[in-house]
Protein backbone atom coordinates (compact mmCIF):
# COMPACT_ATOMS: atom_id res chain seq x y z
CA UNK A 1 0.00 0.00 0.00
CA UNK A 2 1.59 3.27 -1.55
CA UNK A 3 2.38 5.85 0.99
CA UNK A 4 2.55 9.84 0.58
CA UNK A 5 5.73 10.73 1.99
CA UNK A 6 3.80 14.31 3.01
CA UNK A 7 -0.27 15.22 3.48
CA UNK A 8 -1.95 17.96 4.81
CA UNK A 9 -5.62 17.58 6.23
CA UNK A 10 -6.95 21.04 5.00
CA UNK A 11 -9.88 23.44 7.30
CA UNK A 12 -11.10 20.98 9.25
CA UNK A 13 -14.22 22.52 11.27
CA UNK A 14 -13.23 21.07 15.15
CA UNK A 15 -10.13 19.15 15.95
CA UNK A 16 -10.57 17.75 19.13
CA UNK A 17 -6.73 16.73 19.92
CA UNK A 18 -6.59 14.92 23.05
CA UNK A 19 -3.42 16.47 24.06
CA UNK A 20 -2.18 17.14 27.30
CA UNK A 21 -4.37 20.46 27.28
CA UNK A 22 -7.64 18.88 25.19
CA UNK A 23 -7.30 21.54 23.01
CA UNK A 24 -10.25 21.87 20.80
CA UNK A 25 -9.05 23.85 17.94
CA UNK A 26 -11.09 25.38 14.93
CA UNK A 27 -10.46 25.58 11.36
CA UNK A 28 -7.23 23.99 12.21
CA UNK A 29 -4.84 22.21 9.82
CA UNK A 30 -2.54 18.73 10.08
CA UNK A 31 0.24 18.19 8.18
CA UNK A 32 1.37 14.22 8.37
CA UNK A 33 4.72 13.52 7.26
CA UNK A 34 6.14 10.16 7.34
CA UNK A 35 3.80 8.90 9.12
CA UNK A 36 4.10 11.63 11.88
CA UNK A 37 2.01 14.85 12.67
CA UNK A 38 4.81 16.82 11.68
CA UNK A 39 2.88 20.43 11.78
CA UNK A 40 -0.93 21.55 13.41
CA UNK A 41 -2.01 25.24 12.41
CA UNK A 42 -3.80 27.81 10.06
CA UNK A 43 -3.38 28.04 6.48
CA UNK A 44 -0.83 25.01 6.42
CA UNK A 45 0.64 24.29 2.89
CA UNK A 46 2.20 20.94 1.50
CA UNK A 47 3.68 20.32 -1.68
CA UNK A 48 1.72 16.30 -1.01
CA UNK A 49 -1.78 15.56 -1.06
CA UNK A 50 -4.17 17.48 0.08
CA UNK A 51 -7.38 16.43 2.28
CA UNK A 52 -10.36 19.03 2.51
CA UNK A 53 -11.98 18.67 6.02
CA UNK A 54 -14.32 21.42 5.97
CA UNK A 55 -17.78 20.36 7.59
CA UNK A 56 -15.93 17.31 9.35
CA UNK A 57 -14.64 16.52 13.12
CA UNK A 58 -11.54 15.28 13.45
CA UNK A 59 -10.32 13.19 16.42
CA UNK A 60 -6.96 10.86 16.82
CA UNK A 61 -8.14 7.28 15.85
CA UNK A 62 -9.90 5.56 17.41
CA UNK A 63 -7.94 2.52 20.32
CA UNK A 64 -9.28 -0.93 21.13
CA UNK A 65 -7.90 -2.44 23.70
CA UNK A 66 -10.06 -6.10 23.74
CA UNK A 67 -11.02 -8.35 21.11
CA UNK A 68 -11.12 -11.61 19.53
CA UNK A 69 -11.40 -10.93 16.07
CA UNK A 70 -11.76 -15.08 14.79
CA UNK A 71 -15.65 -14.78 16.18
CA UNK A 72 -16.45 -13.00 13.55
CA UNK A 73 -17.22 -16.26 11.59
CA UNK A 74 -20.09 -16.37 14.53
CA UNK A 75 -22.30 -13.67 15.30
CA UNK A 76 -25.70 -14.41 16.36
CA UNK A 77 -25.47 -17.98 16.65
CA UNK A 78 -28.39 -19.54 17.29
CA UNK A 79 -28.12 -21.44 21.13
CA UNK A 80 -25.58 -18.88 22.25
CA UNK A 81 -28.20 -15.93 21.54
CA UNK A 82 -29.87 -15.78 25.08
CA UNK A 83 -26.81 -17.63 26.94
CA UNK A 84 -24.50 -16.53 30.08
CA UNK A 85 -21.04 -16.40 29.61
CA UNK A 86 -20.60 -20.17 30.69
CA UNK A 87 -23.68 -21.68 28.30
CA UNK A 88 -22.46 -19.04 25.61
CA UNK A 89 -18.64 -21.37 25.66
CA UNK A 90 -20.00 -24.17 25.75
CA UNK A 91 -22.33 -23.95 22.96
CA UNK A 92 -19.70 -22.12 20.59
CA UNK A 93 -16.47 -23.70 21.46
CA UNK A 94 -17.33 -26.94 19.59
CA UNK A 95 -17.67 -24.52 16.25
CA UNK A 96 -14.62 -22.89 16.69
CA UNK A 97 -12.84 -26.35 17.21
CA UNK A 98 -13.79 -26.36 13.25
CA UNK A 99 -11.62 -23.15 12.51
CA UNK A 100 -8.15 -23.41 10.78
CA UNK A 101 -5.74 -20.95 9.64
CA UNK A 102 -8.12 -19.51 6.41
CA UNK A 103 -10.95 -19.20 8.88
CA UNK A 104 -8.24 -17.01 11.11
CA UNK A 105 -6.99 -14.99 8.40
CA UNK A 106 -10.09 -13.91 6.68
CA UNK A 107 -12.24 -13.56 9.99
CA UNK A 108 -9.77 -11.02 11.09
CA UNK A 109 -9.62 -8.78 7.75
CA UNK A 110 -13.56 -8.39 8.68
CA UNK A 111 -13.34 -7.47 11.87
CA UNK A 112 -10.01 -5.14 11.00
CA UNK A 113 -12.14 -3.35 8.62
CA UNK A 114 -15.23 -3.45 10.55
CA UNK A 115 -13.30 -1.36 13.36
CA UNK A 116 -11.39 0.73 10.51
CA UNK A 117 -15.11 1.87 9.07
CA UNK A 118 -15.76 3.14 13.14
CA UNK A 119 -12.29 5.04 13.08
CA UNK A 120 -10.74 2.20 15.19
CA UNK A 121 -6.53 3.00 14.06
CA UNK A 122 -5.27 0.39 16.62
CA UNK A 123 -6.31 -2.18 18.40
CA UNK A 124 -5.23 -5.34 20.17
CA UNK A 125 -6.55 -9.35 19.56
CA UNK A 126 -6.98 -11.78 21.93
CA UNK A 127 -6.24 -15.48 20.43
CA UNK A 128 -6.82 -18.32 22.97
CA UNK A 129 -7.54 -21.18 20.66
CA UNK A 130 -5.56 -22.91 17.51
CA UNK A 131 -7.75 -25.73 16.24
CA UNK A 132 -6.78 -27.11 12.93
CA UNK A 133 -3.10 -25.47 12.59
CA UNK A 134 -4.00 -22.10 12.94
CA UNK A 135 -1.42 -19.67 14.48
CA UNK A 136 -1.42 -16.48 15.44
CA UNK A 137 0.31 -15.00 12.19
CA UNK A 138 -2.84 -15.70 10.10
CA UNK A 139 -3.89 -12.62 11.94
CA UNK A 140 -0.70 -11.18 12.25
CA UNK A 141 -1.25 -11.42 8.17
CA UNK A 142 -4.33 -9.93 8.07
CA UNK A 143 -3.55 -7.07 10.07
CA UNK A 144 -0.84 -6.12 7.76
CA UNK A 145 -3.38 -6.77 4.34
CA UNK A 146 -5.88 -4.04 5.87
CA UNK A 147 -2.96 -1.44 7.18
CA UNK A 148 -4.08 -1.36 10.70
CA UNK A 149 -1.78 -1.07 14.07
CA UNK A 150 -1.96 -4.67 15.48
CA UNK A 151 -1.06 -5.44 19.43
CA UNK A 152 -2.12 -9.29 18.96
CA UNK A 153 -1.45 -11.31 22.00
CA UNK A 154 -0.71 -15.19 22.11
CA UNK A 155 -3.72 -16.43 23.92
CA UNK A 156 -4.01 -20.04 25.65
CA UNK A 157 -5.93 -22.59 27.19
CA UNK A 158 -4.84 -25.67 28.86
CA UNK A 159 -7.30 -26.85 31.47
CA UNK A 160 -9.96 -28.84 29.63
CA UNK A 161 -12.80 -30.74 30.34
CA UNK A 162 -11.51 -34.04 31.44
CA UNK A 163 -9.36 -31.91 34.11
CA UNK A 164 -12.62 -29.54 34.99
CA UNK A 165 -11.98 -27.03 33.23
CA UNK A 166 -14.75 -25.25 30.34
CA UNK A 167 -13.00 -25.80 26.86
CA UNK A 168 -12.91 -28.97 24.91
CA UNK A 169 -9.81 -31.22 25.33
CA UNK A 170 -9.43 -30.71 21.69
CA UNK A 171 -8.90 -26.72 22.01
CA UNK A 172 -6.57 -27.13 25.16
CA UNK A 173 -2.68 -26.65 24.74
CA UNK A 174 0.52 -28.32 26.70
CA UNK A 175 1.28 -25.65 28.63
CA UNK A 176 5.68 -25.92 27.40
CA UNK A 177 4.14 -25.55 23.88
CA UNK A 178 2.24 -22.72 24.58
CA UNK A 179 5.44 -20.10 26.40
CA UNK A 180 7.57 -21.86 23.45
CA UNK A 181 5.36 -20.05 20.57
CA UNK A 182 4.84 -16.50 22.75
CA UNK A 183 8.61 -17.05 22.43
CA UNK A 184 8.74 -17.56 18.76
CA UNK A 185 5.95 -15.24 17.84
CA UNK A 186 7.82 -12.36 20.01
CA UNK A 187 11.00 -12.93 18.57
CA UNK A 188 9.44 -13.18 15.24
CA UNK A 189 7.09 -10.04 15.38
CA UNK A 190 7.42 -7.99 18.30
CA UNK A 191 8.97 -4.24 17.43
CA UNK A 192 8.71 -1.93 20.41
CA UNK A 193 9.87 1.49 18.65
CA UNK A 194 8.01 4.09 18.47
CA UNK A 195 5.66 3.92 15.38
CA UNK A 196 5.63 0.62 15.78
CA UNK A 197 2.62 -1.48 13.54
CA UNK A 198 2.82 -5.06 15.48
CA UNK A 199 3.82 -5.35 19.07
CA UNK A 200 2.51 -8.98 20.83
CA UNK A 201 1.67 -9.72 24.16
CA UNK A 202 1.48 -12.82 26.08
CA UNK A 203 -2.46 -13.77 27.28
CA UNK A 204 -3.70 -16.92 29.01
CA UNK A 205 -7.06 -16.59 27.86
CA UNK A 206 -8.43 -16.59 31.96
CA UNK A 207 -7.65 -17.93 35.33
CA UNK A 208 -10.50 -21.09 35.01
CA UNK A 209 -9.14 -22.22 31.83
CA UNK A 210 -5.15 -22.32 32.29
CA UNK A 211 -3.29 -23.28 35.60
CA UNK A 212 -1.65 -21.11 38.64
CA UNK A 213 2.11 -22.33 37.14
CA UNK A 214 1.18 -21.29 33.34
CA UNK A 215 -0.39 -17.90 34.85
CA UNK A 216 3.21 -17.69 36.72
CA UNK A 217 4.97 -18.66 34.20
CA UNK A 218 3.59 -15.98 31.53
CA UNK A 219 4.44 -13.17 33.47
CA UNK A 220 7.85 -14.20 34.05
CA UNK A 221 8.36 -14.51 30.31
CA UNK A 222 6.42 -11.10 29.65
CA UNK A 223 8.67 -9.61 31.68
CA UNK A 224 11.89 -11.34 30.36
CA UNK A 225 11.06 -10.43 26.72
CA UNK A 226 9.72 -7.03 28.00
CA UNK A 227 5.86 -7.78 26.29
CA UNK A 228 2.76 -6.64 27.86
CA UNK A 229 0.61 -9.23 30.00
CA UNK A 230 -3.43 -9.75 29.15
CA UNK A 231 -6.49 -11.48 29.95
CA UNK A 232 -9.66 -11.85 31.31
CA UNK A 233 -10.74 -10.54 34.88
CA UNK A 234 -13.91 -10.42 37.30
CA UNK A 235 -16.03 -10.50 34.22
CA UNK A 236 -19.19 -12.25 36.04
CA UNK A 237 -21.31 -13.02 39.31
CA UNK A 238 -19.76 -16.88 37.75
CA UNK A 239 -15.98 -15.50 37.38
CA UNK A 240 -15.93 -13.92 41.10
CA UNK A 241 -17.84 -17.53 42.65
CA UNK A 242 -15.18 -19.72 40.67
CA UNK A 243 -12.01 -17.99 42.18
CA UNK A 244 -13.82 -17.95 45.48
CA UNK A 245 -14.06 -21.45 45.92
CA UNK A 246 -11.07 -22.31 43.53
CA UNK A 247 -8.27 -20.19 44.97
CA UNK A 248 -9.97 -18.52 47.91
CA UNK A 249 -9.54 -15.37 46.93
CA UNK A 250 -11.15 -12.71 44.64
CA UNK A 251 -9.67 -12.30 41.14
CA UNK A 252 -7.86 -9.05 42.00
CA UNK A 253 -6.23 -10.93 44.98
CA UNK A 254 -5.16 -13.82 42.53
CA UNK A 255 -4.22 -11.20 39.96
CA UNK A 256 -1.93 -9.55 42.59
CA UNK A 257 -0.36 -13.18 43.98
CA UNK A 258 0.78 -14.12 39.92
CA UNK A 259 2.84 -11.07 39.35
CA UNK A 260 -0.37 -10.29 36.88
CA UNK A 261 -0.71 -6.16 38.39
CA UNK A 262 1.45 -3.19 36.98
CA UNK A 263 1.71 -0.98 34.08
CA UNK A 264 2.83 -3.88 31.27
CA UNK A 265 -0.72 -5.83 32.68
CA UNK A 266 -4.35 -4.71 31.43
CA UNK A 267 -7.36 -7.11 32.34
CA UNK A 268 -10.30 -7.22 30.16
CA UNK A 269 -13.60 -6.65 31.77
CA UNK A 270 -13.28 -6.20 35.39
CA UNK A 271 -17.18 -5.68 35.80
CA UNK A 272 -17.32 -7.14 39.62
CA UNK A 273 -13.86 -5.18 40.70
CA UNK A 274 -14.73 -3.76 44.62
CA UNK A 275 -13.27 -1.24 46.04
CA UNK A 276 -9.70 -2.71 47.33
CA UNK A 277 -9.44 -3.69 43.74
CA UNK A 278 -9.82 -0.73 42.13
CA UNK A 279 -7.40 0.41 44.73
CA UNK A 280 -5.13 -2.16 43.72
CA UNK A 281 -5.43 -1.09 40.25
CA UNK A 282 -4.63 2.29 40.75
CA UNK A 283 -1.83 2.30 42.99
CA UNK A 284 -0.23 -0.59 40.36
CA UNK A 285 -1.34 1.27 37.19
CA UNK A 286 -2.97 -1.76 35.77
CA UNK A 287 -5.11 -1.55 32.99
CA UNK A 288 -8.63 -2.33 32.29
CA UNK A 289 -10.31 -3.08 29.01
CA UNK A 290 -13.73 -2.43 28.90
CA UNK A 291 -16.64 -4.00 27.08
CA UNK A 292 -19.37 -2.31 27.94
CA UNK A 293 -21.87 -4.05 24.69
CA UNK A 294 -20.63 -7.63 25.83
CA UNK A 295 -21.20 -7.13 29.44
CA UNK A 296 -24.85 -6.35 28.31
CA UNK A 297 -25.36 -8.97 25.77
CA UNK A 298 -24.25 -11.35 27.91
CA UNK A 299 -25.86 -10.09 31.17
CA UNK A 300 -22.99 -9.49 32.79
CA UNK A 301 -23.42 -6.09 34.83
CA UNK A 302 -22.28 -2.41 34.46
CA UNK A 303 -18.56 -2.47 34.99
CA UNK A 304 -17.40 0.64 37.63
CA UNK A 305 -15.79 2.75 35.23
CA UNK A 306 -16.91 5.91 37.35
CA UNK A 307 -14.93 4.76 39.94
CA UNK A 308 -11.94 3.61 37.97
CA UNK A 309 -11.35 6.88 36.45
CA UNK A 310 -12.07 8.92 39.94
CA UNK A 311 -9.16 6.24 41.21
CA UNK A 312 -6.20 7.22 37.86
CA UNK A 313 -6.83 3.64 37.03
CA UNK A 314 -6.19 3.60 33.26
CA UNK A 315 -8.93 2.34 31.25
CA UNK A 316 -9.74 1.95 27.81
CA UNK A 317 -12.65 0.63 25.48
CA UNK A 318 -12.88 -2.96 24.05
CA UNK A 319 -15.37 -4.35 21.51
CA UNK A 320 -15.00 -7.88 22.29
CA UNK A 321 -15.60 -10.65 20.29
CA UNK A 322 -18.04 -10.31 18.01
CA UNK A 323 -19.60 -13.46 19.20
CA UNK A 324 -20.65 -11.48 22.50
CA UNK A 325 -21.54 -8.17 20.75
CA UNK A 326 -21.95 -9.20 17.48
CA UNK A 327 -20.70 -6.17 16.48
CA UNK A 328 -17.57 -4.23 16.20
CA UNK A 329 -18.13 -0.58 16.02
CA UNK A 330 -15.61 1.30 18.50
CA UNK A 331 -17.48 4.80 18.30
CA UNK A 332 -20.95 2.86 19.01
CA UNK A 333 -18.98 1.26 22.12
CA UNK A 334 -17.74 4.44 23.21
CA UNK A 335 -21.24 6.29 23.09
CA UNK A 336 -22.43 2.95 25.20
CA UNK A 337 -20.02 3.28 27.84
CA UNK A 338 -21.33 6.86 28.10
CA UNK A 339 -24.64 5.91 28.49
CA UNK A 340 -24.56 2.97 31.31
CA UNK A 341 -22.39 5.20 33.63
CA UNK A 342 -25.23 7.43 33.44
CA UNK A 343 -27.95 4.70 33.80
CA UNK A 344 -25.97 3.62 36.93
CA UNK A 345 -24.60 6.67 38.20
CA UNK A 346 -26.80 10.13 36.76
CA UNK A 347 -26.62 12.04 33.44
CA UNK A 348 -23.78 13.56 34.64
CA UNK A 349 -22.04 10.84 35.24
CA UNK A 350 -19.77 10.99 31.83
CA UNK A 351 -19.90 13.45 29.03
CA UNK A 352 -19.29 12.34 25.63
CA UNK A 353 -15.96 14.11 25.61
CA UNK A 354 -14.73 11.97 28.66
CA UNK A 355 -16.12 8.73 26.59
CA UNK A 356 -13.92 10.01 23.52
CA UNK A 357 -11.14 10.40 25.22
CA UNK A 358 -11.45 7.06 26.28
CA UNK A 359 -11.94 5.77 23.41
CA UNK A 360 -8.77 7.26 22.15
CA UNK A 361 -5.81 8.56 24.81
CA UNK A 362 -7.04 5.77 27.39
CA UNK A 363 -6.72 3.10 25.22
CA UNK A 364 -3.26 3.78 23.81
CA UNK A 365 -2.03 4.55 27.12
CA UNK A 366 -3.56 0.90 28.57
CA UNK A 367 -1.69 -0.41 25.45
CA UNK A 368 1.75 1.33 26.56
CA UNK A 369 1.21 3.51 23.00
CA UNK A 370 2.34 7.03 24.17
CA UNK A 371 3.24 8.16 20.39
CA UNK A 372 -0.06 7.08 19.93
CA UNK A 373 -3.68 8.43 20.89
CA UNK A 374 -3.65 11.93 20.55
CA UNK A 375 -3.30 14.68 17.90
CA UNK A 376 -0.16 16.34 18.72
CA UNK A 377 3.46 17.50 16.94
CA UNK A 378 5.74 14.06 17.11
CA UNK A 379 2.85 11.48 17.55
CA UNK A 380 1.53 8.99 14.92
CA UNK A 381 -0.42 9.81 12.45
CA UNK A 382 -3.45 8.35 13.35
CA UNK A 383 -6.24 10.37 12.21
CA UNK A 384 -10.07 9.93 12.22
CA UNK A 385 -12.11 12.19 10.10
CA UNK A 386 -16.01 12.45 10.54
CA UNK A 387 -18.42 14.25 8.59
CA UNK A 388 -21.03 16.37 10.54
CA UNK A 389 -22.74 17.76 7.59
CA UNK A 390 -25.17 14.71 6.82
CA UNK A 391 -28.35 13.57 8.46
CA UNK A 392 -26.85 12.34 11.33
CA UNK A 393 -25.42 15.48 12.72
CA UNK A 394 -28.69 17.45 11.03
CA UNK A 395 -29.72 20.02 14.13
CA UNK A 396 -26.49 19.60 16.63
CA UNK A 397 -26.12 22.56 18.24
CA UNK A 398 -22.62 20.89 19.37
CA UNK A 399 -21.65 18.83 16.34
CA UNK A 400 -17.79 17.73 18.28
CA UNK A 401 -20.20 15.48 20.83
CA UNK A 402 -20.13 12.86 17.85
CA UNK A 403 -21.01 10.50 20.70
CA UNK A 404 -24.56 12.18 21.12
CA UNK A 405 -25.45 12.85 17.40
CA UNK A 406 -23.23 10.37 15.38
CA UNK A 407 -21.84 10.03 12.97
CA UNK A 408 -20.97 5.95 13.61
CA UNK A 409 -18.75 5.54 10.75
CA UNK A 410 -15.74 7.51 9.59
CA UNK A 411 -15.14 9.87 6.61
CA UNK A 412 -11.81 9.26 5.79
CA UNK A 413 -8.76 7.26 8.18
CA UNK A 414 -5.43 7.08 8.56
CA UNK A 415 -2.85 5.31 10.23
CA UNK A 416 0.44 5.94 9.91
CA UNK A 417 0.10 9.20 7.62
CA UNK A 418 -1.80 5.69 4.87
CA UNK A 419 -5.21 6.32 3.96
CA UNK A 420 -6.93 3.31 4.71
CA UNK A 421 -10.25 4.58 4.69
CA UNK A 422 -11.37 7.13 1.81
CA UNK A 423 -15.20 8.34 0.82
CA UNK A 424 -16.36 5.62 3.56
CA UNK A 425 -14.98 2.69 1.68
CA UNK A 426 -11.82 0.59 2.62
CA UNK A 427 -8.89 1.16 0.53
CA UNK A 428 -5.97 -1.51 1.39
CA UNK A 429 -8.26 -4.52 0.61
CA UNK A 430 -11.24 -5.90 -1.38
CA UNK A 431 -13.79 -6.37 1.06
CA UNK A 432 -16.69 -7.14 -1.00
CA UNK A 433 -14.47 -10.52 -2.08
CA UNK A 434 -13.56 -10.67 1.83
CA UNK A 435 -17.17 -10.43 2.99
CA UNK A 436 -17.97 -13.00 0.05
CA UNK A 437 -15.50 -15.31 1.50
CA UNK A 438 -16.19 -15.27 4.89
CA UNK A 439 -19.96 -15.52 4.26
CA UNK A 440 -19.19 -19.04 2.32
CA UNK A 441 -17.21 -20.23 5.61
CA UNK A 442 -19.55 -19.56 7.79
CA UNK A 443 -22.02 -21.47 5.97
CA UNK A 444 -19.20 -24.21 6.31
CA UNK A 445 -19.01 -24.41 9.57
CA UNK A 446 -22.86 -24.31 10.29
CA UNK A 447 -23.18 -27.80 8.11
CA UNK A 448 -23.71 -30.81 10.15
CA UNK A 449 -24.05 -28.90 13.24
Amino acid sequence: MAQASETLIKSAQTILTMDDDRRELAIHDIRIKDGVIAEIGENLTTDGETVFADGCVVTPGLVNTHHHLYQTLTRAVPGGQDALLFGWLQRLYPIWSRFGPEEMNISAQIGLAELALSGCTLTSDHLYLYPNGSRLDDTIEAAKEVGMRFHPTRGAMSIGESDGGLPPDSLVEKEDAILKDAIRLIDTHHDASDGSMVRVGVAPCSPFSVSRELMRDAAILARDKGVMLHTHLAENDEDIAYSLENFGCRPGQYAEELGWVGEDVWHAHCVKLDQSEIDLFARTKTGVAHCPCSNCRLGSGIAPVRAMRDAKVPVGLGVDGSASNDAGNLVAEARQAMLLQRVALGADAMSPREALEIATRGGAEVLGRHDCGQIAVGKRADIAIWDVTGVHSAGSWDQAAILLAGPTTVRDLFVEGRQIVRDGHITSINLSAVIQRQNALATRLAENL
